[in-house]
């Protein structure tokens, strides 16, 4: 029997281990999607405690906890410290197969030196060792992120962020480089009910009134070219299905005035203002360089109830289940035409969707990038071991593995970073596998290029973080 979780967790052949060790293990990180804020990057406050680091804003193990029948008040309510790690610790020993188990010991390790399994009967000492190490200092966020090998982190930030906290870094110098990602979602939720307030808040930032589509696009615009001179090189855009339904000006003028007004819009209507915005960003995007992301799947704040108690993000999303090839090939070609197709990241929810984008990416790739289109890494509810395999196995299958650009964290924790080491495992142990079947060649030279670039090297390339480095 293996032990549990050693060094060659999840490295089941020679090559798998050669390839972890020799080439992924040290590489650094770049994050390019990410929900760590800027504001306590910069104040580099300590937590109070592992509860405090560990629980503080993950949906994760909420959700896992509500689902072993734990009180409310021990996820997100007022309960002591050590009470909510115990619920906690009690609810990972029941999470067998669940990529929370791995997640977690692989940060006690990491960042605590702990191999003790978690349980309900090893919580108070592994609290009170954890919260020993964490007064000796070294737990930051910048030391975290550092103690991780990040080398550079995307945030993710409204067009309407004035992006202080992102400024101030740079000021201050660190060794490792925090850029904003530009995520206008509210901007496109024409439908949502505090659509006019936003919009009001968004040509204050934009120093200007928006009275029509044309002024969103116009302060939208503005705002890009303020988070680009911040370093800024990647959009970010959720959707539960692609929209795509075309609309001349004067109904865009229309549906924008009664969504202004507080009038109901339609699913038709809102699905055209996204549809005329998009394409607008879109191109705006390839002008400026960026890389643009589309998140699909994600059916949001699904119970009623705890969205009025506790609001987004909160552990109250699942799946979505609708027709994705049309519309996104639709999308995708109308930029296309023109040639104003930005370097395009697309990520799905729904595993059915894996061979549906990774052939959506060949219809459009051209020699203005390395796969120009990407196939995102499995996301969220496909973030396991068995989410990230079939990820892997169907852009090889598909695709160029090869050009892949890799792992991104999309956390709000500061050791969440372990989840690379867990992705690289999980990349050589394939890609390993292979080797040893005689699949592909043991060619020591490519292998490297390949592991290596996967694990960071692509990314930024991809992104031209370099690039953005040397301006």
């Amino acid at each position: 029997m293996k032990g549990f979780m050693d060094g060659d967790f999840l490295l089941d052949t020679p090559a798998a281990k050669k390839l972890y060790f020799d080439f992924a293990a040290d590489m650094p990180i770049c994050d390019y999607h990410c929900h760590l804020s800027p504001k306590e990057i910069y104040e580099n406050a300590p937590p109070k405690d592992i509860a405090q680091l560990w629980l503080g804003g993950d949906h994760y193990k909420w959700r896992a906890m509500r689902s072993c029948g734990v009180d409310e008040e021990f996820c997100t309510g007022a309960a002591p410290g050590r009470e909510k790690f115990r619920q906690f610790a009690r609810t990972l020993q029941y999470a067998v197969g669940n990529p929370l188990y791995h997640w977690a010991h692989l940060e006690l390790q990491k960042y605590f030196g702990i191999s003790t399994p978690l349980n309900e009967a090893t919580a108070d000492e592994i609290y009170d060792c954890a919260n020993d190490a964490i007064k000796k200092g070294g737990f930051t966020p910048r030391e975290l992120i550092r103690k991780s090998n990040v080398k550079m982190l995307c945030t993710t930030d409204d067009p309407a962020d004035s992006l202080e906290y992102h400024r101030l870094l740079s000021e201050q110098g660190c060794d490792f480089r925090v850029l904003p990602g530009f995520r206008p979602d509210k901007a496109l939720g024409i439908e949502k009910p505090d659509f006019p307030e936003y919009i009001e808040t968004l040509g204050k930032a934009a120093g200007m009134q928006i009275k029509s589509f044309s002024d969103v696009v116009s302060a939208l615009l503005l705002r890009a070219e303020h988070f680009n001179a911040l370093g800024c090189r990647v959009s970010d855009h959720a959707f539960e299905y692609m929209p795509f339904v075309s609309a001349d000006e004067d109904e865009l003028g229309r549906i924008f005035d009664d969504a202004l007004n507080g009038r109901p819009v339609s699913k038709r209507d809102a699905d055209a203002y996204k549809t005329a915005l998009m394409l607008r960003l879109g191109r705006e995007y390839h002008r400026l360089g960026w890389a643009m992301e589309i998140h699909l799947g994600a059916m949001r704040n699904n119970n009623t109830r705890m969205f009025k108690k506790l609001g987004p993000d909160t552990g109250y999303d699942s799946v979505a289940d609708d027709l994705t090839a049309h519309t996104l090939s639709r999308f995708l070609d109308e930029l296309d035409k023109t040639g104003e197709l930005p370097k395009t990241v697309l990520f799905n929810l729904n595993s059915k969707d894996n061979i549906v984008l990774a052939t959506m990416l060949g219809n459009f790739q051209s020699s203005e990038a390395a796969s120009k289109l990407q196939f995102g890494p499995a996301w969220w509810f496909l973030d396991t071991m068995d989410g990230m395999t079939e990820q892997l196995k169907t852009l090889g299958n598909l695709g160029i593995l090869g050009k892949f650009i890799g792992m991104e964290t999309d956390s709000r924790s500061f050791t969440s970073y372990a989840r690379h080491d867990y992705f690289r495992r999980i990349l050589c142990r394939l890609i390993g596998g292979w080797v040893e079947n005689g699949m592909y060649a043991n060619d020591e030279a490519v292998l490297e290029e390949i592991i290596k670039g996967i694990c960071y090297d692509n990314a930024v390339e991809y992104f031209g973080f370099n690039e953005s480095e040397e301006k």
